[in-house]
Formats: C-alpha cells, sequence, structure tokens
C-alpha cells in the first residue's frame, strides 16, 4: 500500500469513527428529542393562563409541527395574548395540515375579528359553518365578521339561525346586544342582554355588559350595583365615571357616538 492510500485509508477511517455512535449509545439528536406530553397533561394546561399555555404549546408544536390540536390551541392562547397576527397565521398554518379542521377554522375567524380585520376571516368562518352546520358557533362568530365589514342583515341572519341551534345561548345574545349598542339602540341590547344573564352559563362579561347598557340609557343606579357586585372598586368607580361623563355629554347635547372607543370599547373587544 502506497503512502497517500494509507493516508486516505486512516482519514476515512477517522470519519467513519466521528460519524457513528459508539454500539449500544444512542444517537445525541434522538437522545434529546422528547415525546409529546401525555393527556393528562396537555388536559392540565387547559386550566393554566394564557402565557403559559402559549409556552407548553409552542413547546409541543416543535416536537410535531404537524399536530393539529397544539396548532389550535396555540392560536388561542395568542390570540388571548393579545398576538393577532401570530395567532391568524398559526392556526391558517393548521389547515394547511388538517383542510377540514373545524376548530382551526374558527380561530382564524377569532383572529381576524379580534385584530379588527374580520373579512379575512370570514372565508374561514363560512366553511365552517357548512362543515359543522349544527355547531353554533360559526353563525356566531359569523354575525360578528359580519357586523364588523358592515353587512348588519347578514349579521342579524347568522345569529337568529345560531339562536334557533342553541336557544338563549348568552354568547349568540351577548354578541347580537353588541351589535345593538354599537349601533346606538341600547334599549335592544337591555333585552337580549337580560336574557342572556338569566342562563345558568351567563358569565362575568354578560353582567358588565348589562350593565354598560343600562348605563347609556341612564339607569345608573342598577347599573351601579351590577358593577359593584363583580368589579374592585377601583375598576368600578373607572366604569361609572364613563357613563357619568358620557351622560354628561348627552345632556349637554354633545355628539355621543356609540362607536366611541371606551369602557373596553363598548365591551365589543
Amino acid at each position: 500500500m502506497s503512502r497517500n492510500t494509507a493516508l486516505a485509508a486512516t482519514v476515512s477511517l477517522t470519519l467513519l469513527t466521528l460519524a457513528a455512535p459508539a454500539l449500544g449509545q444512542t444517537p445525541p439528536a434522538q437522545a434529546t428529542a422528547r415525546a409529546p406530553a401525555d393527556a393528562a397533561t396537555r388536559a392540565g394546561y387547559d386550566r393554566a393562563d394564557a402565557l403559559s399555555r402559549s409556552v407548553f404549546w409552542t413547546q409541543e408544536q416543535a416536537v410535531n409541527p404537524l399536530d393539529p390540536v397544539a396548532g389550535v390551541k396555540l392560536a388561542q392562547a395568542l390570540r388571548e395574548l393579545g398576538q393577532f397576527d401570530r395567532a391568524a397565521e398559526t392556526a391558517q398554518g393548521v389547515l394547511v395540515v388538517q383542510p377540514a379542521n373545524v376548530e382551526a377554522m374558527l380561530e382564524v375567524g377569532r383572529a381576524h375579528i379580534a385584530r379588527g380585520q374580520a373579512f379575512y376571516g370570514i372565508a374561514a368562518l363560512e366553511q365552517a359553518k357548512a362543515a359543522a352546520p349544527r355547531d353554533w358557533r360559526p353563525l356566531s362568530l359569523l354575525g360578528v365578521a359580519y357586523q364588523q365589514v358592515r353587512r348588519a342583515d347578514d349579521a342579524k341572519t347568522a345569529w337568529a339561525e345560531a339562536l334557533r341551534l342553541s336557544p338563549d345561548n348568552p354568547d349568540v345574545l351577548t354578541n347580537a346586544a353588541i351589535a345593538r349598542i354599537g349601533e346606538g339602540d341600547a334599549p335592544s341590547a337591555e333585552i337580549l342582554l337580560r336574557r342572556a344573564a338569566a342562563q345558568p352559563g351567563a358569565g362575568l362579561q354578560v353582567r358588565q355588559n348589562l350593565a354598560l347598557a343600562l348605563g347609556l340609557q341612564g339607569k345608573t343606579a342598577e347599573a351601579e350595583a351590577i358593577l359593584r357586585r363583580d368589579l374592585p372598586p377601583e375598576a368600578a368607580d373607572q366604569n361609572l365615571r364613563w357613563l357619568a361623563a358620557r351622560m354628561q355629554a348627552g345632556a349637554a347635547g354633545a355628539e355621543v357616538s356609540p362607536t366611541a372607543r371606551t369602557w373596553s370599547s363598548l365591551q365589543g373587544g
């Protein structure tokens, strides 16, 4: 064997030794890889705050980028953190993997509504409506999206259909009421919100919206009673001051457009 041939053979053996793990050992890349979290761990994170969920589901998606559950859950957490663009992109990414994933369609719609660009979520919500015709959620969200793009009649039709599927649903009633508040029709909103507040599943937000509708009509005593029950004193005081200023402006003949972006954007944000 020539000197050059022997040198080449030595280099080849050295490279093979560096590239291959010792017998019985796991390659470094496999040793650091982890499996997805089990079902119990995943379920536990459903009760965590949005930031913790965003970190967890980002890790789960890193383990398996094609995991649709991780994608949808991450999109939801990002939306709750106010990262609406990322939420929309993440949910849309799930639809690349699973085009028929209704939960991803709903998250696409929610994210675009939240970022004030509902037009871009309507197609996904209409697709969800077609894929799940007995589900009230696509219709409720479509109502919000249609209202945001000034398709008021379509919004009312969507909410009516949602209530047909889920009578007296507090979420649907609240969405419809918020639209009435935005149109300056607080009395009509009050009727819807009283129906919503009477339901077993009604939460804090429903009552806060009812207080808003009452306060906008000058029914401040009842509005204050609701606010004092549900909010810390400083938060209740802040909302009551806003209502008082609003009523003063109206009494003075000033413009009190229902589109004024106050009290959490008239509770529609």
